[in-house]
């Protein structure tokens, strides 16, 4: 059975637009062997930069069009869980990081982020 595996919220939006280039290869190998999940918080961000004109599809196609094609999973912890862990990551101001980064901990599961902050201070981040 393939391992749990976490994506930042990039990933997600690079996936969905094809741009696998973007990802490293050992990246890209995981991506296509491992059960893939998101935070439901990748969700809002993923809206917040819709809203923001930043990405051009709604944060519902986005996810549903990656559960279709790639098997995509939104996690589901329990939110209080998720909040509890969410406290202790304290390397960050930023709300998105801090809860992808906690769903991830809370399973031990990698979290594939380009994210320097991320891959400093969360020992199962991977970018290469």
């Amino acid at each position: 059975m393939a391992t749990l595996t976490y994506l930042d919220t990039h990933v997600v939006a690079w996936l969905f637009a094809g741009r696998t280039d973007l990802l490293p290869k050992t990246i890209r190998q995981l991506v296509e062997h491992e059960r893939l999940l998101i935070s439901p918080i990748v969700e809002l961000e993923l809206q917040y930069l819709f809203e923001l004109g930043r990405t051009t599809e709604a944060a519902s196609m986005v996810v549903q069009t990656l559960e279709r094609q790639i098997g995509l999973e939104k996690c589901t912890l329990p939110f209080g869980q998720v909040v509890t862990t969410a406290l202790g990551e304290n390397w960050t101001r930023d709300p998105f990081d801090r809860m992808i980064t906690a769903q991830a901990r809370i399973r031990n599961s990698s979290l594939l982020t380009k994210d320097e902050t991320i891959l400093t201070n969360y020992e199962n981040a991977l970018w290469a």
